[in-house]
């Protein structure tokens, strides 16, 4: 009987604490109305990135997050084509097995993967937390990324130095006898018999 009391009081303190509360706003975020905005860094779901100006996949199949996932989240399948260039032809992630760790968008050289602050993706079925190369890029579509690719720029051809002294029938000028400079310990001027 005793335990019964003891019990009922507390029961009665705690919805004391719950009616001093029960008339004013509420201090947590009212999910799924409200949505928190995740800072900058945070480890959500992993997508895959496109070029900003073409919209085409940066991802080259270099297999580089592959064998940097420490769990295999990662499955690639990239052959070689006849002109020795990669070509992806099999892109998945498996978010059961993945533990956000972050390196593989570390290792990717091509801006190819992050992980962003988007993490509603939940679902009962386990089978839809397999996504391909293209539920990867429609994700990753509108994430905002640095771009650390190097750009290829045309190589422009060198051009010859000219001496603007020298004319077309001269012969080649002589070389130049360089004197090496004087020392920091040769404060004495030096007269014409010692140069």
């Amino acid at each position: 009987m005793l335990d019964y009391i003891k019990g009922f009081i507390e029961l009665i303190k705690g919805l004391g604490i719950t009616g001093k509360h029960l008339g004013m706003h509420a201090v947590t975020l009212q999910y799924p109305e409200e949505k928190d905005v995740m800072p900058e860094r945070s480890r959500g779901v992993v997508v895959l990135l496109s070029d900003k100006e073409d919209g085409s996949l940066n991802c080259t199949g270099c297999l580089l997050c592959m064998k940097a996932c420490p769990t295999a989240a990662i499955i690639i399948d990239a052959p070689r084509g006849e002109d020795k260039k990669r070509v992806l032809k099999k892109f998945e992630l498996d978010f059961t097995l993945c533990c956000y760790c972050g390196l593989c968008e570390e290792a990717c050289n091509f801006s190819a993967l992050k992980l962003t602050g988007k993490y509603e993706y939940s679902t009962g079925d386990k089978d839809d937390l397999l996504w391909d190369v293209n539920k990867l890029q429609d994700v990753g579509r509108d994430v905002d990324y640095e771009d650390k690719r190097r750009k290829k720029v045309a190589k422009k051809p060198a051009k010859p130095v000219v001496d603007a002294n020298a004319k077309v029938e001269d012969k080649p000028a002589k070389a130049v006898e360089i004197k090496p400079t004087e020392s920091a310990d040769d404060t004495k001027p030096k007269t014409e018999g010692e140069a």
